[in-house]
């Protein structure tokens, strides 16, 4: 593991004079610290784990690096703007992999009637493969990539509502503006199941339209349509991976904050808050042992979430600010997420893995597998999970057969509740009792079953080392409250007009700000635009812009890329 990503916290390694203080340090909080660092601000970020990154971090276990979060990202065509926005917070340092074309492989039914269809990137390549899986389903393709591409075109204002002074987002609003402006909203309010239905009649190209939901969370009857376009035209030109893993990004964006004369530092539990008595944020506390430490700064930005940031790092008598009750009863906590970590004995070829991913599902009608999942009893939900995605991350990565030659690794993600584990939740994480262990057993038993039988070259004697994440792991290692993985809820509530006019950067105690998932959407991508929201707010100007113009610079100088 690499050191620059785990300076442990000690009074003598926070700098003087601070321009601001960054509380957690997922990709939302480094990305908001680097972009504060490049215009000369001092920056203070730290994180109550042992090493920074977040969702973005790894940990070591047997020999075998396993990634936390990230599995692949999109839109990173060289001359698109989030490209060059991460060429430059990363001083086109970090490296990304395409993976496979297709990107995704898309399982359905039990294993004697499993179909699987292939998901391809490319604009065009995209729709043309699907039509050849499903013939005489064309027009229902052609009408699902159109509205997808059109919802995707009207992202700009979701990204306005969070950084245009509060009049004008209020008049776009309550005028009925933004639903008129923006395609983006006029879709928010339509769940996905509704949409799809009215495309076609076909179980499979149904199921194959909403597949990709588990990456961001929601059942398609309970999500919205907006939010599930922005996710496939995010992969329309492709998929990545980090070169190196994901522990790269905070490797080459940490020294960047450190070099404007700001840290990061882990093993700083932030506790609360520090405001003086006109309600301004000043500087947080830090628990260091049974020793609180107080450090102080102009702003102090929370990337800790809106939960944790309203509800445990606020003094009480600021949550019962109805400003702040406001934007806390708009929001919901997200579902939990369970992974499962396995070690293998093995290169890629000899166990057929390959840069790609696989989404395996019971069977094709995901909103009742699902609720029925959910609903159930634990012990009974254990052995009948519902969707798995399936991943090998050391694939992916062309530096992993140098760095750990003969082995592998493959991440499996799946959701579980958070309630199914919540007596457990006060257990030493090392030593939790054997009861959370039996469960916990239990699913990875019934997920390893899908595994070996997906993919034959996996076998029970190749296995060197497995565990699993429970939603209680996640509360333990990455501060989520309810064990969720994507931040708040990503249901159809959370895309309304008024809750992105509501819910932005700026909160409404002065000098605190949010930044991260919560403030725009989940994943990488989405924290990032977060991040862009919350600098756009306290460097007043729009940073969005500056990434668009960055890119057509680059496309002006390069006629070669066209514009895709």
């Amino acid at each position: 593991m690499s050191t620059v990503a785990s300076s442990g916290f000690l009074a003598s390694r926070v700098p003087d004079n601070l321009d601001a203080i960054i509380i957690g340090s997922g990709i939302g909080g480094l990305g908001l610290g680097v972009l504060l660092a490049k215009v000369g601000k001092k920056v203070l970020v730290l994180e109550q784990h042992d090493r920074a990154g977040g969702c973005c971090h790894t940990f070591t276990e047997k020999g075998f690096e396993f990634d936390v979060g990230i599995h692949y990202i999109g839109d990173l065509l060289e001359h698109k703007p989030f490209r060059c926005m991460l060429d430059s917070m990363t001083n086109g340092q970090l490296q990304w992999e395409p993976l496979e074309n297709p990107y995704d492989q898309v399982v359905l039914g039990p294993p004697e009637n499993r179909r699987k269809y292939p998901i391809y990137s490319g604009r065009t390549r995209f729709p043309e493969e699907l039509k050849k899986c499903f013939p005489g389903e064309e027009k229902a393709i052609d009408e699902y990539v159109r509205l997808a591409k059109k919802v995707g075109r009207g992202i700009w204002l979701l990204a306005m509502l969070k950084i245009c002074p509060v009049p004008l987002a209020k008049f776009l609003v309550y005028t009925g503006l933004a639903q008129r402006l923006s395609f983006f909203f006029k879709m928010a309010p339509r769940s996905l199941t509704e949409v799809v239905n009215e495309l076609t009649d076909n179980k499979d190209l149904r199921a194959v339209f909403s597949y990709i939901f588990g990456t961001y969370g929601n059942i398609p009857k309970d999500s919205s349509f907006a939010m599930h376009s922005l996710l496939v035209t995010h992969y329309l030109n492709g998929a990545w991976y980090p070169k190196g893993g994901a522990s790269e990004i905070a490797y080459h964006m940490i020294p960047i904050i450190e070099k404007a004369g700001g840290a990061v530092l882990v093993r700083a539990p932030v506790n609360r808050i520090l405001f003086n008595d006109s309600k301004e944020a000043t500087g947080v506390s830090v628990m260091k042992g049974q020793e609180e430490m107080h450090i102080h700064a102009p702003m102090v930005i929370s990337n800790a979430g809106i939960f944790n940031t309203y509800q445990k790092l606020l003094p009480k008598e600021l949550q019962a600010m109805p400003a702040i009750q406001k934007q806390t009863s708009m929001m919901k906590n997200g579902e939990g997420g369970l992974s499962v970590f396995v070690g293998l004995n093995g290169t890629k070829e000899e166990l057929g893995l390959k840069a790609d991913n696989y989404w395996i599902f019971a069977e094709n009608n995901f909103d009742e597998l699902v609720e029925k999942y959910s609903n159930g009893k634990r012990e009974e939900s254990a052995h009948k999970v519902p969707l798995l995605f399936v991943a090998s991350p050391s694939a992916k990565d062309p530096t992993w057969e140098e760095r750990s030659p003969g082995k592998s690794t493959v991440s499996l993600v799946s959701f579980a509740n958070y309630e199914w584990f919540e007596e457990w939740k006060d257990d030493k994480v090392s030593n939790r009792s054997p009861e959370y262990k039996e469960l916990k057993q239990a699913f990875i038993d019934s997920i390893l079953e899908v595994v070996f039988d997906v993919f034959p070259k996996i076998t029970r004697d190749k296995v060197e080392f497995i565990d699993a994440g429970t939603p209680i792991t996640n509360t333990h290692y990455i501060g989520a409250p309810k064990g969720e993985i994507y931040g708040a809820d990503h249901g159809i509530a959370r895309f309304s007009p008024e809750l992105n006019a509501t819910v932005r950067p700026q909160t409404p105690l002065k000098n605190l700000y949010l930044t991260g998932q919560d403030v725009f959407t989940c994943g990488f991508a989405g924290a990032l635009a977060g991040a862009l929201s919350c600098g756009s707010i306290i460097l007043n100007r729009n940073l969005h812009l500056d990434a668009i113009a960055m890119a057509k610079k680059i496309r002006f100088m390069n006629p070669k890329l066209k514009g895709e």
